[in-house]
Formats: structure tokens, sequence, C-alpha cells
């Protein structure tokens, strides 16, 4: 090949990169970068999202994953930039977003200046990543790139890493990207279908279990055609919420808590449980027991795995039947091959949903100062559209959401039950709010939460993003501080002070509004969710009930039942 038809290896990666569809790349560039800089400003399909700080690029990227399937790509320089990755890497690969951080580094073949900033980022990026590799030839660049696509959105999807250092991206190569190819998976097998289909129709009282892994796939329409078909009754887990429309007359609740609320009941009462779209990240709502008994002892539960993978083994979950290949494909065949029982009986189970029911509208109706957390979750649902997305931050109130907020559509409440990291909640509603403009886009964070990567208000602005955040102040780390409380420990390390939210939110040119009352509530959720551009609501919120309602006045309600 002639020397004209050589390109400079940045040029290269980012033709890979739109080879691969990728629309945005999220971050802060450093001087390692700059090859990589300047090629992307020559990009007619990628745009740079410049942001405050990486772990909020990181977040915004694996939030894009979340909700498109496709890689979120973010960008940081070497050393500082790219261990500011490292949580957002963990968010992504525990939580199944997949996501590519491009991370630059020294010229590996020559170093003028010593160990500066110079850290083993590949090493440190392997335990929290599905790859990590670092680009050492610029012919290489084409495989890498397409294998990092192809491994962080294969199930179960995560991060991807690959280090470009400054002398590999000055290199020239006639290299050329690597077509995507195309995937279909698996079916799954015929005789595990049958094994499932007969253990639902021997059983008197089965229940659907839906997981992280059938909200990622987007089974919401099989799902619910077999709930139609069958009438089995359907709980979630948190990051299974919204898979099926929770309006359903057979929907059962979300298990937020551990254990002891009403739809843990409905679990208890269950002889067949449907675990779909299981993932070990999320301890399952239920205990199994390895009690020795054999799998045709009547007095057995059977607990039916439908996934993509085969189930990873722990003391409390092995299941006896697995389902393996396309979630949305295996309910299908199992809808099409069961024949609903005359023997199945759900008027407990949906006794306790109707108990539940009562008892949230009694707590929701609460409109004391400091609002009420099942109060404040109610106003939000009645706030907002159908399709309208809320990004929780991660603080106790992600237990009330979890339990009261009726989720309409999949991935409609964004949840982390996985890393369960504080500071996501900003970054997952401008992502949200890039990938759906048309939409309502509400981030719910503590007053701790927020703070951690509070400074993206200013790219939100920059970027003309449509959001609302809506601040629970306590002026504490609430969730720990309830646990030790609920320990037994003194009141000890864990409150603070806050800066004046309305100003602050002003001061990087957004809409700060502070909450006066129940009513007040009312209209400022209106008034942000009908008006264009970024606010800010300060909302004072009363914690100091938790422990009786989601401790003990829930257990000694389902004991009564």
């Amino acid at each position: 090949m002639a020397e004209s038809d050589k390109r400079k290896a940045s040029d290269l990666f980012i033709e890979c990169l739109e080879a691969e569809g990728v629309e945005y790349i999220f971050g802060v560039p450093g001087e390692e970068n700059l090859d990589f800089l300047d090629s992307l400003s020559r990009s007619r399909q990628i745009k740079l999202i410049l942001t405050r700080h990486e772990q909020g690029a990181g977040f915004m990227a694996a939030t894009y994953g979340r909700h498109t399937g496709k890689t979120g790509v973010c960008l940081s320089t070497l050393g500082p930039g790219a261990t500011n990755f490292v949580t957002a890497a963990a968010y992504a690969t525990l939580g199944g977003m997949p996501m590519l951080m491009i991370t630059g580094q020294k010229p590996i073949k020559k170093s003028k200046q010593g160990r500066f900033q110079i850290l083993d980022v590949v090493s440190m990026m392997q335990p929290i990543t599905k790859y990590a590799h670092q680009m050492a030839s610029s012919d290489n660049i084409p495989s890498r790139v397409r294998e990092a696509f192809r491994i962080a959105e294969e199930e179960k999807p995560g991060a991807a890493h690959v280090e470009l250092p400054e002398d590999i991206a000055d290199e020239y190569t006639d290299s050329r990207p690597v077509p995507r190819s195309t995937v279909r998976r698996p079916t799954a097998d015929v005789k595990s279908i049958a094994q499932a289909v007969a253990a639902l129709e021997q059983a008197r009282r089965p229940v659907l279990v839906i997981g992280a892994g059938a909200n990622r796939k987007m089974t919401s329409k099989m799902l619910g055609e077999f709930v139609e078909k069958t009438g089995i009754p359907f709980l979630t887990t948190q990051l299974g919420k919204g898979v099926i429309d929770e309006r359903h007359p057979r929907f059962l609740g979300c298990a937020a808590l551990s254990s002891g609320d009403f739809v843990h009941r409905a679990i208890e009462d269950a002889d067949c449980i449907v675990n779909i779209g299981h993932d070990v990240i999320e301890k399952p709502p239920f205990f199994m027991h390895n009690d020795g008994t054999r799998d045709a002892d009547a007095n057995r539960r059977v607990v039916i795995h439908v996934s993509t993978k085969t189930a990873e083994v722990d003391p409390v979950y092995f299941p006896h039947i697995e389902v393996i290949g396309d979630i949305a494909n295996a309910m299908w065949q199992i809808k099409e091959a069961i024949a609903p029982s005359a023997k199945w009986n759900f008027d407990a189970m949906l006794g306790y949903r109707q108990a539940e029911l009562d008892h949230t509208e009694k707590l929701a109706a609460d409109e004391r100062f400091p609002i009420f957390p099942p109060h404040l979750v109610q106003q939000v649902r009645d706030a907002l559209p159908s399709d309208a997305i809320v990004c929780l931050d991660n603080g106790v109130y992600k237990l009330w959401f979890a339990r009261g907020y009726c989720a309409h559509r999949p991935n409609t409440v964004l949840l982390d039950n996985a890393l369960a990291s504080m500071g996501a909640g900003l970054p997952s509603a401008m992502a949200s709010a890039m990938v759906y403009p048309d939409r309502k886009i509400f981030a719910v964070c503590g007053d701790g939460g927020f703070m951690m990567n509070s400074q993206e208000m200013e790219t939100a602005v920059r970027l003309g993003l449509n959001l609302t955040v809506l601040i629970l102040n306590d002026n504490a780390y609430g969730m720990i501080r309830w646990k030790q409380a609920n320990m037994g420990f003194a009141d000890f390390g864990l409150t603070y002070g806050n800066p004046d939210f309305v100003k602050y939110a002003e001061s990087y040119g957004a809409n700060g509004y502070r909450v006066e009352s129940a009513a007040h509530l009312e209209k400022l959720l209106a008034h942000c969710r009908d008006t264009p551009g970024v606010h800010v609501i300060d909302c004072p919120v009363d914690y100091s009930e938790n422990d009786r309602i989601l401790n003990m006045e829930i257990k000694e309600l389902s004991r009564a039942l």
C-alpha cells in the first residue's frame, strides 16, 4: 500500500468508533489525549461532551449504555484522570451497562519524563472491567476496539477499557476498521422448556420474579403476554422495576427490602418461583434451604431460572430447573406450551398486595412538613407522565421509591442496586435527557449524593438540557445515620452543613426553588415539569420514622394478615 494511503492512528481510532455507531464521548481530556482530541474534532458523527469530572463522564456513559444497549464511551487522561474512572467502571460492570473507557498514557517506546503520573492503569482496571488492554501497535487498533465493544455489549454487559499511549496515537498505519458482526442470542433448549412448563402446571401457587437481566434485554412485551395468558402474579427486584406495567392487577410489588415486607409473604406462599433474568449482584428476594430433600419432594419449592446465563450458585440460590437462552424467546416458548391450571390459586398473594396498597395509600396521605418520604414519592408519581424517567441517586429514599413509585414502562426508574454508588443521580439524569430529549427527566438525590457531582450542573446548563433535580435535604448521610441508630449506636459523625441550594443552582445558571409545604411541592413539581431548562428543588425531608415504618410496622401488619 502506498505511503499516502496510510492514516494517523488517532484518526483510525475515531473511524473505528464511528463504525461502532458512537454518538457521544463524555470526558475530560488531558495532554496525553491531544492527538485523539484533534482527530475527534473532525468527526461529523461523534460529539464530545466535556464534563467537569471524569466520574460524572463515566456515569453518563454507563447510563447511555443502559438506555440504548449500545456501548457508552468516555475519555480521560492518564494517572488521576484514569483513577477517577474507577467508581464508574465498577458501576457499569456490576450494573450490567455497556461502557468503554479510553485513557491516555505517556509514550511507551521512549519515555522523557520518568514515571511522572504513570500508573499501571490496565492492571488497575482488570478486576473491575470485562476487558482491559493497552494499545502497543497502531495496526491492532481496529481489532482491539471491535473486541472491546463486543465484550462490553455481550451478556452480562459491563465496562471495557482501552489505553491509547501518545506515541501509538501519533503513528501511521494502513489498517482499516473491522465491521460489526450480526449476533443473535441462542434459543433455549426444548427439553428445558418442557421441564419448566411441567413444573408450572403441577404447581398450585406459582409466581414470577423479574430481575435485572429481564430489564436489560427489554422483555416487556413477551412477559406481558405470558402474564395475560396465565394470570400468574409477578413481582420485581429493584433492578427489574417497570419491565411490566406496575398498574397491572397481577403485580405484587417490588422486593425493595431484604425481608419482612408484604411482597415477601407472597413469596413465602409460592410453591414454584420462576426467576427471570436473575443477576447474582442482587440477592434473591427469597431464601432457598439446602436441606437434602429430593427434587420430587412434594413439600419442596421449585425454582426455575430463566436467563441468558446459567445460575451462579451460592448458599441461598441453586435453582432446580434452568432455561438458558434469549429470555424473551424462552418466555414465548413457555407461553405457547403452557395450559393454565385450574389448581392455581392466587387469592392469598393478591390479598397481601391489596394490604400493601392500602398501607401505602395511608402513608402517602401524610402531608407533614418537612416532607414525609411516602408522600413525596406519590407526589412525584402524580406529577409525571408514564414515559418520564426518574433517576435515583443512593440513599434511604431509594427504598421508598422502589416500594411506592409505580413504574409504567421499562427503564423509567433508574435504580442502582448493584454498586449502589452515591453521586450517580445527576449524571444519569443528564444522559437520560440526551438520549430522550422529548421526555420528562427527574433526578432524585440526597443532599450528600448531589454534592458529590454537583459541578455537573454547569455541564447540564451548557448543554441546554431539560431536567429537574429534586434534592432531599436532611443535612446528613441519612441512610447510614438510620442504620447507625437501628444498630443501637450513638448518633455520631454523619451530619454536615449544606450550601444554599437555591443560590447554588442559580450560580450555575439553573433555576432554584425551596419547598415550603406539601402543597408547595406539588406546585413546584408541576412548574418544573412544564418549564424548559435545568431546575433544582431543595426539599426538606423527614426521615424520623424510617425505622418504625420500614422495620416494624410493615412486619407487624404482614404477620397479622
